[in-house]
Parts: C-alpha cells; structure tokens; sequence
C-alpha cells in the first residue's frame, strides 16, 4: 500500500504519540505477570506499543513425516497495527513476519520464545528484531513481544487428504510492544 506524504505526515506524529508507553501515559508497561521465557530482558524500554488487529491463514498440509496424518500450518499474518487511541501506525505480515511503519521503516524478527496465551488464543511470544530497513519508528528496535492476544488459533474444520492445500483464515489481537535499548 502506497501512502501519499500527508498520510506519512500524519503517522510520524502518531507514532511519535505512542512512542511513550501508553500513548503518552505516564503508566509504564509492565511485564510483571507475564511467563519469564517472553519478558524483555532488562537494559531495555518501551518504544511503542501497538493493538494487531487482523487475520491468520492456515494451509491443510501432509504431517512432515507422518504418512496419511494431515494439519493446519500457519502461512502468515496480515493485520493492522493500531496506536492505543485507535489509530492505524503501520502494519504486520508475512512470510517473513514483517512488522512496518507507516513511515517505511520495517524489520523482520527471530522467534526467541513463547508461552501460552490461554484457551483459543495464539501464543505470547519473544523475537528479537532484526535490524531495521529504513529510516523510522522501527529504528533500533531490539524487541517485541506480543501478549495479550485473542484468537487466531488454527482452525477447527477438518483437514485431511480431500482438502490438502485448502485455507483458511481466522480473526485474532494482539498487543506488540516493541522494546529498545535503554
């Protein structure tokens, strides 16, 4: 998607406006009741924290090594990313997992860790950015978390050899809290 200079304008400031914790709340984000394995190690703050609202595909596929046994493979993400007033700061899809900026700044990650996001919802989860493709909010990020998510988990239709390659797309939010260097 192409965006025209004073839609650029626009998301600069409101990715400057979440840039603090809360979207200019005094209320740090707190990591304490998450699972150790997805906390941000210390040495590092928030930089922005984004609401994912979007959809998940998922691929009937052959089990790897399992003659005749069938799943759901996750294919990729296509969400908004949302500052906590509503409004759209950028955008998360994939493959690769992308997370991009309205500014044109995106970087990709490496899944470090994850940790049940409860009944019927996707994975918390830990990557480690990557560094970042150009100028922008997503300059020196070296984390992101996503938590509080709802959603998203495979789906429940059958998958099996009469539908191999079928796919099917599932609703699901998250929260991507995006840390860098302190």
């Amino acid at each position: 998607m192409f965006f025209q200079t004073a839609s650029v304008a626009v998301a600069a400031l409101a990715l400057s406006a979440c840039a603090s914790p809360m979207g200019g709340m005094s209320t740090p984000f707190s990591q304490a009741g998450l699972p150790a394995a997805v906390q941000v190690p210390a040495g590092h703050q928030v930089a922005m924290e984004t609401v994912g609202v979007g959809r998940i595909t998922y691929e009937c596929r052959a089990k790897k090594d399992m003659a005749g046994q069938f799943e759901w493979v996750f294919v990729g993400p296509d969400a908004k990313l949302m500052d906590r007033a509503g409004k759209t700061v950028g955008k998360y899809y994939g493959p690769p997992a992308t997370w991009e900026s309205m500014d044109g700044s995106k970087l990709t990650a490496t899944q470090l860790a994850v940790a049940p996001g409860g009944a019927g919802n996707i994975p918390l989860q830990l990557v480690k950015a990557n560094p970042a493709m150009g100028m922008g909010a997503m300059q020196g990020v070296a984390y992101i978390q996503r938590v509080a998510t709802q959603g998203g988990v495979a789906p429940a239709a059958p998958c099996g050899a009469g539908n191999t390659g079928s796919q099917q797309v599932v609703n699901y939010r998250a929260d991507y809290i995006f840390w860098k260097a302190a």
